[in-house]
């Protein structure tokens, strides 16, 4: 682990050193509305939460990676309002919306608990643990730690997927995908339905995404580029539909959040995590191919080696009207962008 001293405001990054030698935040670099109060050890994966009545009323969830790690809860102005504590390397974190729990609609979040091989689960927006103390994932397999984990709700019947990555794996069938449902007792179990995905076996893949609407997952395979795949188990496709990004990353790729401007358009955003920038490329695809992805523009951003990212488009106030970015940096925060900034700089680039 990095060992660095942060001086933080509301508005930006005063000073960074670090034992190693990281790339500088680019002077052109777009400045954050908020930077998070810090949590104790590593922050790594954030996830945005909407509230149902008062958009200003979201939060954002974030994993502290570390053996004594939690998840932490934050308002939309950076400040910690909550704390899940003694999970052991929660990794990453992602949100669905109604889950039937005990015959009522719950929002969930569900974050990879690395060192006890299991994903634990807990209710929205009051925290509890909903998985009777977690559930263990790739049950059977040698290499079992859990990092990456995005939720797929299917919109034809509102199921809930949660689709999971691990540290290291074989170089097919490295995600396996389960089905989130009612144990009986109002807690959560999870059934496997699906393996699939392919790993270059050069790095690891912890950052996934999953577009709803669209029905697509996208991973990074880090060092080699971002993988799609189909996301509903049931259609029994497991081919690769695109493997892109192949020669746009300064090394990892990493962090993946999807911006959608109508139900089929938008952006997806890369980290590129050691040149502090995130690449843009079209969510709809390019020249009349779904599965054809330019990048479109690269956004340098205050944050340093991000790691993960989430983004909405619902308006959260008069600071984030056409919505938020949130992204992880060093220095154990989070920070949340306005996504006009965002929006501006990839215009430049039309």
């Amino acid at each position: 682990m990095r060992q660095f001293l942060i001086a933080i405001t509301t508005i930006g990054v005063l000073s960074i050193s670090c034992s190693d030698k990281l790339a500088p935040v680019k002077p052109n670099a777009l400045k954050p509305i908020t930077i998070t109060e810090p949590a104790p050890h590593d922050t790594d994966d954030p996830a945005i939460w909407i509230h149902p009545t008062d958009a200003s009323k979201s939060l954002i969830i974030g994993t502290d990676k570390d053996t004594d790690g939690g998840l932490y809860v934050y308002n939309l102005e950076g400040k910690i309002v909550n704390k899940i504590l003694g999970i052991k390397r929660p990794n990453n974190v992602d949100i669905a919306y109604g889950l039937i729990l005990n015959g009522k609609k719950t929002d969930i979040a569900v974050t990879t608990e690395r060192e006890m091989n299991r994903i634990r689960i807990f209710s929205l927006p009051d925290m509890k643990p909903v998985d009777n103390g977690g559930i263990p994932v790739f049950d059977g397999e040698l290499e079992r730690d859990p990092m990456g984990i995005a939720l797929y709700t299917r919109p034809n019947d509102k199921e809930i997927f949660a689709v999971v990555g691990r540290k290291s794996g074989p170089s097919e069938s490295y995600l396996w995908q389960y089905k989130l449902t009612d144990d009986g007792t109002g807690n959560v179990k999870a059934e496997v339905v699906r393996k699939f995905g392919k790993y270059s076996m050069k790095k690891e893949i912890e950052a996934i995404a999953v577009d709803n609407e669209l029905g697509f997952i996208y991973y990074s395979d880090e060092q080699s580029g971002i993988r799609k795949y189909v996301a509903d188990p049931d259609a029994r496709d497991n081919n690769e539909l695109a493997f892109f990004g192949q020669k746009d990353f300064k090394a990892d790729n990493e962090g993946i959040a999807i911006y959608k401007k109508t139900a089929t358009t938008g952006y997806i955003l890369v980290s590129n995590q050691q040149d502090n920038t995130f690449n843009v490329y079209p969510r709809e695809g390019a020249n009349g191919n779904p599965n054809e992805y330019p990048l479109l523009a690269v956004i340098p951003t205050s944050t340093v080696e991000c790691d993960g990212a989430d983004v909405t488009n619902v308006n959260l106030g008069s600071n984030y009207k056409n919505g938020m970015f949130v992204a992880m940096s060093n220095g154990m925060t989070f920070h949340f962008y306005d996504w006009n900034q965002i929006q501006e700089l990839i215009d430049k680039k039309k």
